[in-house]
């Protein structure tokens, strides 16, 4: 139980930013009538909640590259779904392109916030990952969201397909003292479902509608949590791909045919020649257990 509320806080740490913006929008639905719109308001307030956790050191250069990144490709996203009536911003405002106002990307920049977070605060390491057969079909997963309006829904075949090259890859994690493990595709599911209950509370306070939620909220279709399942995908190649490209970093992965590589916490391991020795690596001294 000790482990588990230890894993609980980490958790609402990796969430702040998330949070924080949600709280923000709940809000806004509060505030009087402003001869500002409320979307135009929520949009600066998404910029200073950025500028804020930068500052506040929740967040790496790289880490708001990352989420810059997810905050585009979330913009593009958002565009072509309401174009095709997905869902719909029904509030009028003066940043608000093709019926998307600009806030819309910050969705998934929290989305990237919080992989992001967790990457530091759970000191994620992957073995058996294989990087580019997954940027492949998560690349497949963003594209079918858009092509499945004109052409077939592929979105259980690249389901399975994302099992398949996934499987036998591991998230390994801290939680206090103790080290863990979980299958990279059962950590998209648990994350996939726990944003389809972020999305109903997102909903609920107005952030975006849904076609069945405009004359009242309802709860979002069961359905989204596959979505969700998937795009988280797309989030993780692309903070991967970034982390790794600005530190030369390759994923660990399972020698063919021979046994799994042990992966060892970075106070264990001595750095191997061009990878970053830590603070804790140089006070751990000469007595560690080689390179992972």
């Amino acid at each position: 139980m000790h482990q588990l509320l230890r894993f609980g806080m980490l958790q609402v740490r990796c969430c702040a930013f998330a949070v924080a913006l949600l709280g923000g929008i709940a809000l806004s639905r509060t505030l009087p009538e402003l001869p500002v719109a409320r979307y135009d308001l929520v949009l600066a307030y998404g910029l200073l909640l950025t500028f804020a956790a930068r500052r506040l050191g929740w967040e790496s250069g790289r880490d708001t590259l990352v989420i810059a990144a997810c905050h585009v490709v979330g913009l593009l996203f958002e565009l072509v779904k309401v174009r095709m009536g997905s869902w719909s911003y029904p509030e009028e405002a003066l940043t608000k392109i093709a019926g998307v106002p600009l806030y819309g990307g910050f969705m998934y920049a929290a989305v990237a916030s919080y992989v992001c977070r967790a990457w530091h605060l759970f000191d994620l390491r992957f073995t058996g990952y294989r990087a580019t057969a997954t940027a492949l079909v998560a690349g497949a997963v963003y594209v079918n969201f858009f092509s499945h309006h004109w052409l077939p829904d592929l979105r259980w075949p690249l389901a399975a397909a994302m099992v398949a090259v996934t499987a036998g890859a591991w998230v390994r994690f801290t939680v206090g003292p103790r080290r863990y493990r979980m299958p990279l595709a059962l950590s998209f599911v648990l994350i996939g479902f726990f944003l389809w209950v972020a999305e109903n509370a997102a909903t609920y306070v107005g952030a975006w509608s849904y076609p069945h939620q405009l004359g009242g909220w309802e709860p979002v279709a069961l359905t989204k949590f596959g979505a969700w399942a998937l795009l988280i995908s797309v989030t993780f190649v692309l903070a991967e791909r970034l982390r790794r490209s600005g530190r030369g970093e390759r994923p660990t992965r399972r020698p063919t045919g021979g046994p799994e590589v042990p992966e060892l916490r970075p106070s264990e391991a001595r750095p191997t020649e061009g990878a970053e020795a830590r603070p804790e690596d140089l006070r751990s001294g000469l007595n560690t257990r080689g390179a992972a």
